[in-house]
């Protein structure tokens, strides 16, 4: 999906990769040791994802650490996040607000202090207001509907909005992936998102495995290695003053999700429905990244998933590696 030339423009470039062991953070790294770039990854996760790269056990909540960090690095791929289930997001707020607020801030201060070329920053769905179908220009700045985290993935954007504003700045990027899912996602069966806990519930022979909800609620998943080929690209040609959304576009139900599983792997299941379904449609309009920065996810729902079975399966014990916000 990358052109030549643009993978080219990375040669040699210094590039850090906040959160660079995740799942997106981890595409993104090898795209960009395939380019040749000097990458330095940073994270709390004790794995090293690519032997080409430099990596740091740091905490970015410490501004000073940051500052040393994204000094004389032409770009920096802020990626670092926390991911967890519903219920944990509304049992634990605080285990995501904080370090959250700490660490964006505290980043994307680091790259304006040290003048940083370009800068590109992950935000989520989880800033939008409710709705069916996302949209930038629908976007009215409503409560978001992921609440604590989603605040804090908004005052990261308002920040970088506050830096064009009164510094004229423009090399800021911001992106808002969807669902994503793939190598390296979090598979903790106490806080995993709906995909790594069905994989984990197969892997351990649950019969049936016990799916949440009615199985009518329709997502957008989109593939780890189609949305950090979208952050390069957003990082590459800029925002403007605003956001792009990377999502497939395509929304699938989570009894759609279940039976794709079923076509390569063998298990039974059953909807509980005394669980909530959460929100009824989650969808994002991708028209946007595809005409202003070519985003173009030609990953199937189908190839996706048989390839993060199959990394699943060598990888089951990795997130115990893995910083846990949630302890």
């Amino acid at each position: 999906m990358i052109k030549t030339g643009i993978l080219k423009s990375f040669n040699k470039k210094n590039v850090l990769v906040t959160g660079g062991t995740g799942l997106i953070g981890r595409q993104v790294v090898k795209i960009l040791c395939d380019t040749g770039a000097n990458v330095k990854v940073v994270s709390l996760d004790k794995i090293k994802v690519d032997n080409r790269v430099e990596h740091v056990l740091g905490d970015l909540t410490d501004f000073i650490l940051c500052k040393q960090l994204t000094k004389d690095m032409d770009f920096v791929f802020h990626i670092a996040g926390i991911k967890g289930s519903i219920d944990v997001t509304k049992k634990k707020p605080a285990s995501f607000f904080v370090p959250l607020i700490m660490f964006n801030t505290n980043v994307l201060e680091a790259c304006r202090i040290n003048n940083v070329q370009k800068v590109v920053y992950t935000s989520s769905i989880g800033a939008y207001s409710s709705a069916e179908v996302f949209c930038e220009s629908d976007d009215q700045l409503g409560s978001p509907m992921d609440l604590f985290p989603g605040w804090a993935k908004r005052m990261a954007e308002f920040q970088i909005q506050a830096y064009k504003i009164q510094y004229g700045l423009n090399n800021f990027a911001i992106v808002r992936p969807c669902n994503v899912y793939g190598p390296g996602d979090n598979f903790d069966p106490n806080n995993a998102m709906v995909i790594p806990t069905l994989m984990h519930r197969i892997a351990k022979k649950e019969d049936p495995v016990v799916v949440w909800g009615d199985g009518l609620a329709i997502r957008d998943f989109a593939y780890s290695r189609d949305v950090a080929e979208g952050v390069i690209l957003a990082l590459y040609y800029g925002t403007g003053s605003g956001f792009v959304n990377l999502g497939s576009g395509i929304g699938y139900s989570i009894k759609e999700l279940v039976e794709t599983l079923r076509e390569f792997l063998d298990f039974n299941y059953v909807f509980d429905t005394s669980k909530p379904s959460g929100f009824p449609k989650r969808v994002m309009d991708i028209s946007k990244a595809r005409e202003s920065i070519g985003y173009d996810p030609s990953t199937s729902l189908l190839d996706g998933l048989k390839e993060t079975w199959e990394w699943f399966m060598n990888n089951q014990k990795e997130y115990l590696e893995k910083k846990n916000y949630f302890k």
